[in-house]
């Protein structure tokens, strides 16, 4: 079979809305680091006819004081900028050691706040042209159910699809109850974070609750960045470039050893980061001690189903929460940028 080169055009834009009037059609694409996006057109799981460079965009590019005391995060900013920026690793240190966590270097100085949020799975069913998917083709069927599933969700799955959303920095900004603002043909809006990714149902085909034509412009860190108590713990197989088979963001606001308020968010085991509030307000006024986690991870995987080679998760994500609950008790005892590996 003879092998025909993908034709597009490129285009660029001097401000959104004229990104925004470019995006004419469901084959169009914004492009930004292009760390994931790439991935996905060389294996045949995109083939946009136009890439719209959102590089040059001053409203995606800043680093910006909020009114209300937060700070606000360009979308097209690189993690790893992000990672470094010195209000990030001073008010928002979960976030830095979270981007940190993730892929590579060199990976990290690509990709952008925004193309973060809105990675597809690394399922390798959904990868694999050659076997049925759910999230590629609606109705055709989830073969990893049957099939090889040690990565796969053990929270929030359905019938239609088992796969984990695959991001470090999001479980953090999950935590951290950011906010992700947008921009589309409708007019700008804001999302709380826990309303942008979704879970799969009956749907697994739509990641999140992007419209289409729509762009991130912008994600809004609230005043609260928890720099004080704070850890990021992700278990992997290998000790980078990997990702997470369980990742906990744990962040405390204490007072001497009793939390006042707890914010615990887990990643590797769902569709989209995951938080429990009924085992947030548990913890709170509680001591901190392994006890009080323990029980708190209790109610966190309340439902929680593993399959054939997966069902090691459940314990796994217990110990996590637990550890990580101990380690942001203390966080200058953890090492700069160490993170745990099987």
């Amino acid at each position: 079979m003879e092998e025909v080169m993908n034709s597009f055009n490129f285009l660029t834009a001097p401000d959104v809305p004229t990104a925004i009037q470019l995006t004419n059609n469901q084959l169009s694409a914004f492009i930004a680091g292009g760390t994931n996006l790439l991935d996905l057109w060389k294996y045949n799981l995109v083939n946009p006819t136009a890439l719209i460079d959102i590089n040059q965009l001053a409203a995606l590019s800043e680093f910006r004081e909020l009114e209300n005391g937060g700070f606000r995060l360009g979308a097209a900013v690189k993690n790893a900028e992000t990672a470094y920026h010195p209000i990030i690793e001073s008010r928002y240190p979960l976030l830095s050691r979270a981007i940190l966590a993730g892929a590579s270097a060199q990976i990290r100085n690509m990709a952008s706040n925004g193309g973060n949020l809105l990675q597809r799975t690394r399922c390798y069913y959904f990868y694999d042209h050659q076997v049925p998917c759910n999230k590629r083709i609606p109705g055709s069927g989830c073969p990893a159910r049957d099939g090889y599933n040690r990565m796969h969700a053990i929270l929030g799955a359905s019938e239609a699809c088992i796969a984990v959303f695959p991001s470090d920095m999001c479980v953090a900004l999950a935590a951290l109850e950011a906010r992700i603002n947008i921009t589309g043909g409708d007019g700008e809006r804001s999302l709380a974070f826990s309303d942008f990714h979704r879970l799969p149902g009956e749907r697994p085909d739509l990641d999140n609750n992007l419209k289409p034509g729509e762009l991130i412009t912008s994600i809004d860190l609230p005043a609260k960045g928890f720099p004080l108590n704070y850890s990021y713990l992700k278990l992997r197989d290998r000790h980078s470039y990997a990702f997470a088979l369980v990742s906990v963001a744990t962040a405390l606001e204490m007072d001497g050893n009793t939390i006042k308020e707890a914010r615990i968010a887990l990643g590797g085991v769902a569709h989209k980061p995951w938080r429990s509030l009924e085992a947030e307000e548990f913890l709170r006024e509680k001591t901190a001690c392994r006890e009080n986690f323990a029980a708190a991870a209790d109610i966190i995987l309340q439902g929680a189903v593993g399959l054939e080679y997966n069902r090691f998760k459940i314990k796994l994500a217990k110990n996590a929460i637990i550890r990580n609950g101990m380690m942001a008790i203390d966080p200058d005892s953890q090492l700069p940028g160490a993170q745990p590996s099987l």
